[in-house]
């Protein structure tokens, strides 16, 4: 399918093995194998030996001994690495892009147009904020003492990346900690680690001294679990479903350590009465179906207020039959396959069930012909499912898109926040108190207002509820990576103090 002078040759590229450790590629040491498949054409594309406790023993220390110089280097010096590291990405970024495209199977102008600029973007901040990490100025908060806050790195930061964002995850993860002064482990999930093992040379190139980032990939059962557990790690850092976000936080708690959880999400796409149909129709389409669905923050559930319910679903139904799937590598494609056959039949699975109580309007089936042999699946339209039914409530992570019709604005904002969770949200109407209202009532980190999906790095990415707690991006994104140390100095120079008989003695 692809054409030979388009494809990433991995296998040669990472030779010397798919872990990083204190700046050096290396071998895992597990005793077991994994392969990379190409998932647009079901082909292997690398074979490597996954990550043991072993290695991620070795990982955990070469951080350990990196971050004492790290972190006590000063901001700028901290941040003048990130911005060489911003300019190697920038660099690297066509190669960036095809890689993520082969391990993934996202078309190459998502990769190209929002994947590595978007991560090249984010590195040029942190390189910025690495020098805004001040704490409360100096002041007299007690008459006789002046007091100050200082901000300061936490040590180790075990981090766990997950598949369907490679690059971006594995930024969103680093940048923030090292940048205030935190060295990391990182382990990306075994099924893509291939632009994660490139973002780790791309940091040695531009000057990272060795062990402040580490990549390990192994299986999270093993190397995952035994990295959140690591008595060495500080911190831990997890982006993936709830369920797994919940065994890892059962681990990172019993050994007391700082924990952000970024997890699923559900969310809704409310459409009142009043919206620019076209304009809903378009942000649909593309807010469901961008990386395949496989997004956290896609849009899955959308409620339509009953006079534009049926013109809703044609028109979406009619922009879906439009979307081109095909080669990756291929600049015509709009949408690849999913990331794996098993993933493809899972998302297959939730449709089939469906079609039991609700109405599949285009869609629900993988396409034959050329694209057989790899994990694709067509974007599908399901009206009239139940709200308590599987196809609403849960997470599919793909190309599915559900419609449920309201009445009144009271029940679409009940309807938004019926899932346990609460990642991302939008409110599609031109009219400013309605759109308000949903910003205010809508429980989700982030809700936007007549479009769907848009990320930037100066903006906070986190939920509420059962889609995690903690932030990426952002300034809000230290405060995750840093520890608040109150200092408070005595300015009487005065001996026997008085609150000292509270304790002791008499006035």
């Amino acid at each position: 399918m692809h054409h030979p002078g388009h494809r990433f040759e991995a296998q040669d590229r990472f030779a010397e093995g798919a872990q990083h450790i204190g700046g050096r590629p290396t071998k895992g040491t597990s005793g077991r194998t994994h392969t990379v498949v190409d998932p647009a054409t079901g082909d292997a594309v690398y074979t490597y030996e996954l990550a043991g406790a072993a290695d991620v023993d070795a990982a955990v220390e070469a951080a350990g001994r990196a971050f004492p110089a790290w972190a006590g280097a000063t901001p700028g010096e901290r941040s003048d690495a990130l911005h060489r590291f911003s300019s190697v990405l920038a660099e690297r970024a066509d190669e960036l892009a095809r890689a993520e495209s082969l391990q993934c199977g996202k078309p190459i102008k998502l990769t190209r147009e929002f994947d590595v600029p978007g991560t090249i973007d984010n590195a040029a901040f942190f390189a910025g904020a690495a020098r805004h990490l001040q704490g409360q100025s100096a002041g007299e908060y007690s008459s006789d003492h002046t007091s100050y806050v200082r901000r300061e790195p936490i040590g180790v930061v075990g981090s766990i990346a997950p598949w369907n964002y490679p690059l971006q995850m594995a930024a969103w993860k680093v940048l923030p900690a090292i940048a205030a002064g935190n060295t990391i482990v990182l382990k990306p999930a075994e099924l893509t680690p291939l632009t994660s093992l490139m973002f780790a040379e791309a940091a040695v190139e531009a000057g990272l001294p060795d062990g402040v980032v580490n990549v390990v990939t192994g299986a999270g059962s093993e190397a995952g679990e035994h990295l959140v557990g690591h008595p060495g790690v500080a911190m831990t850092s997890f982006t993936g479903s709830t369920a797994v976000g919940k065994r890892v936080a059962e681990i990172a708690t019993s050994t007391v350590k700082r924990l952000h959880l970024e997890l699923g999400g559900k969310a809704p796409f409310v459409v009142f009465d009043d919206a620019d149909l076209e304009a809903a129709v378009h942000g649909a389409v593309a807010g469901a179906l961008i990386n395949s669905g496989q997004d956290c923050t896609a849009a899955t559930r959308a409620y339509v207020q009953r006079p534009l319910y049926e013109a809703f679903i044609a028109g979406v139904a009619d922009l879906m039959v439009t979307v081109r799937l095909g080669d990756p590598f291929d600049r015509a494609t709009d949408m690849g396959p999913l990331v794996s056959h098993a993933h493809r039949d899972r998302v297959a699975g939730f449709v089939t069930r469906a079609r039991g109580y609700a109405r599949v309007v285009t869609g629900g089936e993988a396409p034959g012909d050329d694209l057989s042999s790899g994990a694709f699946y067509r974007p599908t339209l399901i009206a009239d499912a139940p709200q308590d039914s599987e196809i609403v409530q849960a997470e599919i992570f793909g190309p599915v898109l559900v419609v449920v019709p309201f009445d009144e604005d009271d029940e679409g904002i009940r309807l938004a926040n019926d899932t346990p969770y609460g990642l991302a949200a939008s409110a599609w109407s031109r009219d400013v108190y309605r759109t308000h209202r949903a910003t205010r009532e809508i429980q989700a980190g982030c809700v936007w207002i007549n479009d769907h999906i848009p990320i930037i790095s100066e903006m906070p990415h986190g939920g509420y509820r059962a889609s995690g707690f903690g932030k990426d991006m952002s300034a809000y994104s230290f405060e995750e990576y840093t520890q608040i140390k109150h200092v408070m100095f005595d300015n009487t120079a005065v001996a026997r103090k008085d609150w000292h008989r509270t304790v002791f003695g008499d006035r």
